[in-house]
């Protein structure tokens, strides 16, 4: 009889820890009194390792933070960097989902797309950053209300008053190069404002589109070659990423590169009306620990940064034998000391 007992009792615990397995891994989650999580995890994609979205990571946990989620306390954030690879980020966001984080976080259109396609089919919310054109990319239905799983930061680019600084700079000047990604909605749509801005205000674009990389240099040195009074940049990850090759092939031609951010101007771009892209991350982080609060994403608008501020390169003015424009007088210079 005791035997019986003690077999009956082995039974009934193999059974209680066979459920357990059950779960798939997935552990039972802390709550407070109230029912209220203690503990979250967000899955962020980072679509390459660049200084802007590198600011952009830097901001997103600061805004978080200052929300009351502080990473190692009660907040785990699974952070991969694609390294510029769009099956990376497919692979990243498919992982997450499975792995079911709280909230996605995506920077730069290609992981956002990636994110969103992974979540499409799931009720995690995706909060992206670093964005330019989300209704462009499918992201969104509109600015004003998302509509979708899927709300963030748009890094629209102040291209009207760019143009205003490269006419500063070059009162002469009638056409301005560009080099963008043609698989990339944002730059295909910055391209199109700005070939109304600048038509605008007496300038021609030449535009050369490329699919990869290796293309950079070969397209920059063909906007060279076609006559660009300057190169104007995007913020096309495809180019930034190669933006050494788009450099070496003004300087080349003994022409300027106008910058889309600070970042780009401190890495040899003669000057940028740019945004912070740390404040642009922890408004993003911001909007993220709203999110986890309980807030709709499908009701958020997407939020922009209006104010951009004017840094040059004193350094490369001077070796372009350029002089600041009396109207920048104020902007900063970046150049290392």
């Amino acid at each position: 009889m005791k035997k019986k007992t003690i077999a009956m009792a082995l039974a009934a615990l193999t059974a209680m820890m066979s459920l357990t397995a059950c779960g798939g891994g997935q552990t039972a989650e802390s709550t407070t009194e109230d029912g209220e999580k203690e503990q979250y995890t967000i899955g962020v994609v980072q679509y390459a390792t660049h200084p802007s979205l590198d600011n952009c990571y830097e901001g997103f946990v600061q805004g978080l933070a200052a929300e009351g989620f502080v990473e190692g306390e009660n907040l785990t954030i699974e952070f991969q960097n694609a390294q510029g690879d769009t099956g990376n980020c497919d692979l990243m966001a498919k992982t997450m989902v499975t792995n079911k984080v709280d909230l996605l976080a995506g920077i730069a259109t290609p992981a956002v797309m990636s994110e969103y396609s992974a979540a499409k089919n799931s009720d995690i919310p995706i909060v992206f950053t670093a964005v330019s054109d989300p209704v462009s990319a499918g992201l969104v239905k509109s600015i004003e209300e998302s509509g979708t799983n899927c709300t963030g930061t748009s890094d629209v680019l102040p291209l009207e008053a760019q143009v205003k600084m490269i006419r500063a700079f070059l009162p002469d000047a009638t056409k301005i190069g560009v080099v963008y990604t043609t698989s990339e909605p944002n730059s295909v749509s910055q391209l199109e404002r700005l070939q109304t801005i600048a038509a605008d205000n007496g300038f021609e674009v030449i535009a050369v589109g490329v699919t990869n990389s290796s293309e950079v240099a070969s397209a920059a040195a063909s906007v060279v070659a076609q006559g660009a009074d300057c190169i104007n940049n995007f913020t096309d990850n495809n180019v930034v990423d190669n933006l050494a090759s788009v450099i070496k092939a003004a300087n080349d031609g003994g022409i300027p590169v106008f910058g889309s951010e600070i970042e780009q101007v401190k890495n040899g771009c003669l000057a940028a009306e740019g945004i912070d892209y740390v404040a642009l991350g922890e408004q993003t982080g911001r909007m993220a620990a709203q999110v986890l609060k309980g807030e709709d994403v499908s009701t958020m608008p997407v939020e922009e940064i209006k104010e951009s501020t004017p840094v040059y390169n004193k350094t490369v003015c001077e070796a372009l034998g350029l002089t600041l424009p009396e109207a920048y007088q104020n902007a900063e210079d970046v150049s290392a000391s």
